[in-house]
């Protein structure tokens, strides 16, 4: 594999970061974010654990759709409907539906 992988969080900007509640058990793995459970808020926390974890490795992008959706976001939602937040690996769509430190781990090992 050449370059990083890039990890690219697609969502509404005052959404919330997964479909279950933030809270103190922390079932996404991470605690930094808590307890805002606002979808921005986790993006930063993950992408400083994943930075930690992967340095130059890793690339994070968030993609905000509320005032205009890029074409490729269009198609994939117009064709596959995720659930959002959408998370795409390497521009491959990821069935995950939140942010979630240990599955997206595991989607960034499958491109090393």
């Amino acid at each position: 594999m050449t370059g990083p992988v890039l990890v690219e969080i697609v969502g509404l900007n005052n959404a919330e970061c997964g479909p279950f509640p933030c809270d103190e058990n922390r079932t996404c793995g991470l605690s930094g974010c808590y307890p805002s459970g606002k979808l921005n808020t986790s993006f930063e926390e993950l992408k400083r654990v994943l930075k930690h974890e992967y340095g130059d490795r890793v690339e994070l992008k968030l993609t905000l759709i509320d005032k205009g959706t890029p074409d490729y976001i269009r198609s994939i939602i117009e064709t596959e409907y995720p659930p959002l937040p959408m998370i795409l690996v390497n521009g491959r769509l990821t069935r995950i539906g939140r942010i979630s430190l240990e599955r997206i781990r595991k989607e960034i090992e499958k491109e090393f």
